[in-house]
């Protein structure tokens, strides 16, 4: 699970984008927003749609691809897969089938919006 930039690209950590270079492939709630980042960053992978309308189904497909030894990582538009966007249910199977879930932080609405 990556974290995306809220607004600015170029708020992606380093961690994030050294993982979205690293995987085989990354699921993405938006793949066109997601080909954009992407494309800043200088990144060619391939892409898998995960949205509310096929949730379950993209969680099969991203387990098919760990059990075939694939690495994959989550994004959301922006922000955190599965706090507010889809990815609960990939979160889910993905545990359920022994697999590791892991967590790359980044922006938080809650600590940048200012008052």
């Amino acid at each position: 699970m990556v974290a995306t930039p809220i607004g600015n690209l170029g708020d992606i950590s380093e961690r994030a984008r050294s993982v979205l270079a690293s995987v085989d492939r990354i699921a993405a709630e938006d793949t066109r927003n997601t080909a954009r980042l992407l494309q800043f960053l200088g990144i060619h992978k391939p892409l898998m749609a995960h949205h509310a309308h096929n949730e379950r189904a993209s969680a099969e497909g991203i387990v098919a691809c760990l059990q075939k030894g694939e690495s994959i990582a989550l994004v959301s538009d922006a922000g955190t897969p599965a706090v507010s966007d889809p990815g609960c249910a990939v979160v889910q199977a993905v545990a359920q089938a022994g697999f590791a879930v892991v967590p790359v932080p980044g922006a938080s609405t809650g600590t940048a919006s200012g008052t």
